[in-house]
């Protein structure tokens, strides 16, 4: 029984860890959203209120940060617009990483080692999912043979 129980404990290990690089590109969209919608019902706007006004910051961000980013000639701006993906990816990372490893490990440095490593790993991956979706520049767009 306890076979099936460290199975189990790797498997959903490795579930999350999927998920965390998944979704680390939608961080930042994630933070403005929650940072918006509890601004706007702190000033009044209710639950609802609150919750549809971060929901529209967070798509809104989203779109721009994209559209930014995908349409950007200077490689300046994409490397900023990048790094804003990345940073609140790598800290979502930590995060998570630090959730995982303290439950894995007793000692504090190996979990804080084992944190930053994690949020090193998932910023790589925002940036390279980032950088998946910009188009080519002009005069590098492969050319099919036929």
């Amino acid at each position: 029984m306890i076979f099936l129980n460290i199975l189990l404990l790797v498997g959903v290990i490795g579930f999350l860890c999927w998920l965390v690089f998944t979704l680390a590109v939608y961080a930042l969209p994630l933070f403005v959203g929650v940072t918006v919608g509890m601004w706007a019902h702190d000033g009044g706007a209710g639950m609802v209120g609150g919750f549809a006004v971060g929901v529209v910051a967070a798509g809104g961000t989203a779109i721009v940060d994209q559209l930014v980013f995908a349409f950007a000639r200077p490689l300046w701006v994409r490397l900023i617009v990048a790094a804003l993906f990345a940073g609140p990816a790598a800290i979502a990372g930590y995060a998570a990483t630090h959730g995982i490893a303290k439950h894995l490990m007793p000692s504090e440095g190996w979990q804080m080692a084992f944190s930053i490593v994690g949020a090193i790993a998932v910023g790589i991956v925002a940036l390279v999912r980032m950088a998946g979706t910009a188009p080519p520049e002009p005069g590098m767009e492969r050319t099919s043979v036929a």
